[in-house]
């Protein structure tokens, strides 16, 4: 990376940090790739999915799963719809042993099973031993092949190493004899930073030693073991494979991208699009160090660009809630997809697109004839519907001191029915906001609707008791009102040109001006009846305010909402 002076904005210095200790990729592993073509592809299907959390995501565990976590989360799998499920490395532990004589005869037919083993005779002889009565199995041969592992770990030449592996490819091909139903994996761990040719060499010697054909491919996964470079960098590897891979027809390409940049689904999507077939990973993510990638959030990614993942998380709690079990790790309220906070929106601005999306999405359908859960998503925020991975909408929307009209406004209509119109939304967020900062959390909907009944409807030391109309000549309305103030009741009497004007009257004949600016009304549909909801934006005595009410009688909400004007504004009336 060439060094340049800094331009006068950025007024960043140097960290301190040894940051010469380490060498860019590009630097260890030379990538001898031109015209790519990988930058202009676009995914149209899903890649088969490879669950290995029983596996390399069990093995990441403190506590790794016993047999009957493992089998929920088997189950869980097959529920899902994934097809291919890594179970475990049987040659390793008496436990994964087990668990894989546990599947005999319990495998539904169209699910193939996925065991591991290092190139080691005596850890193959087990790894057979244990798929005996089992019908359609994955035996995934592994040995890492970069430089500092053949060097540090193995302490093996290129040479060496390439002779174990092909030595260790045939026992396996032996073991499996004539046997139906068997396939083979190869995995050259750290792919990543292994050396083109070499790894190109040992991949082209397995699929012609194991006799890759159509109709019995050879799984060649490639590793990305540890994450060492930008997500562009593996999607060149990967295409340098796909190009120059022997019997390409008869070979799976396969994927296993780590997260220790934080780029794991940036690197398996980036891999599809070269060529890639299969890929491996765990649900949310579950691996050694920073894990593995993230089956769900790449299915969903899929999702959202309206191709079908081919996995079913339409109810992604139950996933979550079974993955956490499972792992004993809570799945973070912020991951993609699947936590707890990822379709709430507590901004201001958000919550205002949010609230005019929804309500336009909803248009929309109507317009169209079509159910709003089938109609086409395009909601300013959420960029796929909640409720497609079984999410309500009691979420979406969240206040706190940083929210702003839209928010409180959605919750008022979500939860209680009511449609604000736009200048009491303004009004009504200023006390929300207050309310917030004041407390410094969340303001709940329940909190919500107290501080805005609190706010604009009636209390007792100021409200309409009882009243009546008549019409009065010339078609006059005549309200005779009984009015409570401070624990003593008044009559009162005023006439205008209906029930609303008589009442202003009748409050400014008794000592205070009030003129009606606004009042829009709607109903809140209950079973067989309808509540009718009044506001209004009233002058008195020089201040503007708004009042509320609620009523099964639409002249008494709007008589009540009048009133509530008046006790927001603080006015004291004098007897008659």
């Amino acid at each position: 990376m060439t060094e340049t002076a800094s331009p006068t904005w950025n007024r960043q210095r140097p960290s301190g940090m040894a940051w010469g200790r380490y060498r860019p990729v590009e630097d260890r592993v030379a990538i001898p790739l031109e015209n790519r073509t990988w930058p202009s592809a676009h995914t149209r299907s899903a890649p088969l999915w490879v669950p290995v959390d029983l596996r390399d995501g069990n093995q990441a565990l403190a506590e790794p799963m016993d047999p009957s976590r493992k089998r929920r989360m088997f189950d869980l799998m097959v529920r899902l719809g994934y097809k291919e499920i890594e179970v475990g490395y049987p040659s390793a532990s008496q436990t994964d042993f087990d668990f894989v004589r546990s599947l005999v005869g319990t495998v539904p037919n169209d699910v193939t099973i996925v065991v591991f083993t290092a190139a080691r005779d005596d850890l193959i002889a087990r790894t057979f031993l244990s798929i005996e009565g089992l019908s359609d199995v994955v035996v995934h041969m592994y040995t890492a092949t970069a430089p500092t592992w053949r060097q540090v770990v193995l302490a093996k030449e290129r040479d060496e190493l390439r002779e174990l592996i092909f030595a260790a490819g045939e026992t396996i091909a032996r073991s499996a004899g004539t046997r139906e139903g068997i396939r083979f994996e190869f995995s050259p761990e750290v792919f990543n930073l292994t050396e083109p040719d070499y790894v190109l060499e040992i991949c082209n010697g397995m699929s012609s030693l194991w006799d890759a054909s159509p109709d019995r491919p050879v799984i060649h996964n490639l590793p990305a073991t540890v994450e060492v470079a930008t997500p562009n960098i593996y999607a060149d590897q990967i295409e340098y494979m796909h190009r120059h891979l022997d019997r390409r027809g008869s070979v799976i390409l396969s994927v296993h991208p780590h997260n220790d940049r934080g780029t794991g689904v940036a690197c398996a999507e980036l891999a599809v699009m070269a060529g890639a077939q299969r890929v491996e990973g765990c649900l949310f993510g579950n691996g050694e160090r920073t894990g593995n990638v993230d089956l769900v959030t790449l299915a969903l990614n899929l999702y959202a660009q309206g191709v079908d993942p081919m996995i079913d998380f339409s109810d992604i709690d139950e996933v979550r809630r079974t993955v956490e079990y499972c792992n004993r790790i809570a799945v973070h309220e912020r991951h993609p997809y699947a936590g707890d906070l990822v379709y709430t929106a507590f901004s201001g601005t958000h919550q205002d697109a949010i609230k005019k999306g929804l309500t336009h999405h909803r248009a929309e359908a109507d317009r169209t004839g079509v159910a709003a859960s089938r109609s086409p998503w395009a909601v300013p925020y959420l960029p796929i519907d909640p409720a497609d991975v079984g999410r309500d909408y009691d979420a979406v929307i969240r206040v706190n001191s940083q929210s702003g009209k839209g928010g409180s406004a959605y919750l008022l209509e979500a939860d209680h029915g009511l449609v604000l119109p736009r200048r009491l939304q303004i009004d009504f967020a200023r006390t929300v906001q207050r309310a917030a900062e004041n407390d410094g959390v969340e303001v709940t909907s329940e909190q919500l609707w107290d501080l805005f009944c609190t706010a604009y409807t009636t209390q007792a030391d100021l409200r309409l008791v009882s009243w009546d109309i008549s019409t009065e000549e010339h078609g006059k309305t005549l309200l005779r009102a009984i009015i409570r103030e401070g624990g003593a009741d008044r009559s009162h009497t005023g006439i205008g040109s209906g029930p609303v004007d008589a009442l202003a009257n009748l409050l400014g004949d008794s000592g205070r001006e009030i003129t009606v600016l606004g009042l829009t009304q709607h109903s809140i549909a209950s079973g067989n009846s309808a509540t009718a909801v009044t506001y209004v934006e009233a002058s008195v005595s020089g201040a503007t305010v708004w009042g509320v009410a609620l009523s099964e009688s639409v002249v008494e909400s709007s008589l009540h909402a009048v009133m509530a004007a008046v006790h927001r504004a603080g006015v004291h009336l004098d007897a008659e």
